[in-house]
């Protein structure tokens, strides 16, 4: 009996070892599915305010507005107004005569009309649009000017009707005075007449005059905005007092011809056809500015 119930003892035991590593398999089992349970659900949760900020932060298409005509001048993202003073000394100048009475003109031309043998380049300088239009539109009544020396020669002020405003060389296009900007049609009209060319500055010139004086083969130079773009016009007070109109992107161009429906215009050497509403809406920003031959 003691040798049979000794038998059964150790077959027990053996017996409960094998229950016990079976038991302690399953629990090892269940809490390693829970943990990894527990993990997917962490990385769940985790996931969810990502999910929601993603969604937060979704912005609206933006509105474009898209400016017909022509495109000849890219506006440099890098254009945007800046603190930055000119670093020419502001002199004491004597204002440049800009007429602003437009005589009456006699409608006489015909209906569409181009000039023949002009050309020109693309400006040397950054914002040297002014001093290259006026070289190229020396150029064609038999003047030859370089442009570095038309610019150098430039007188400087704070107010772009008296003098060329700010640092020519700049890439900084799209600001208004004092900080750099150009020059308005009075200072480069008095410029070229140093070269004994007939040049006048006029404000509120017209479409009927601007033709007229194409149809003569007499090209002009004109204020605009950009590409034929509008920007809104800005009263300026200068250090001494005075008030200008200016306008963010102020550029120049030489009309070269027209028909009943576009303007044509030479810019840094290209020419484009603009429709003529585009064309004044753009010009108007500055007052119809020109210089002419007269």
């Amino acid at each position: 009996m003691t040798s049979k119930n000794g038998f059964c003892k150790i077959k027990y035991t053996h017996s409960m070892k094998s229950l016990r590593r079976i038991l302690f398999i399953v629990v090892v089992l269940v809490l390693g599915s829970m943990l990894i349970m527990g993990c997917e659900s962490r990385v769940e949760l985790q996931d969810e305010p990502f999910e929601k900020q993603a969604e937060s932060v979704a912005l609206p298409e933006p509105a474009i507005q898209v400016t017909t005509g022509p495109s000849p001048v890219m506006v440099s993202p890098t254009a945007e107004p800046t603190s930055e003073p000119s670093p020419y000394p502001v002199e004491d100048l004597k204002v440049s005569e800009t007429v602003e009475i437009t005589p009456t003109v006699k409608v006489d031309y015909p209906e569409s009309h181009y000039i023949s043998g002009i050309g020109g380049h693309s400006q040397y300088y950054y914002l040297s649009c002014e001093s290259s239009a006026a070289v190229d539109w020396a150029w064609f009544f038999g003047v030859n000017i370089y442009e570095s020396t038309f610019q150098a020669d430039m007188p400087r002020s704070d107010n772009p009707d008296l003098g060329y405003v700010g640092d020519f060389t700049t890439r900084k296009w799209g600001q208004i005075p004092p900080y750099s900007y150009g020059v308005h049609a009075g200072p480069i009209a008095e410029a070229l007449r140093a070269y004994d060319l007939p040049a006048v500055a006029v404000k509120g010139y017209t479409l009927d005059e601007v033709k007229q004086k194409l149809a003569e083969d007499k090209p002009i130079i004109a204020w605009i905005i950009g590409n034929l773009e509008y920007s809104e016009p800005v009263e300026y007070v200068d250090k001494a007092g005075n008030t200008v109109i200016v306008a963010p992107y102020e550029h120049v161009v030489i009309l070269t011809g027209y028909n009943a429906e576009s303007i044509r215009y030479m810019n840094n050497g290209k020419f484009f056809d603009a429709p003529t509403e585009v064309f004044l809406t753009s010009w108007a920003v500055l007052g119809n500015m020109v210089v002419i031959y007269e």
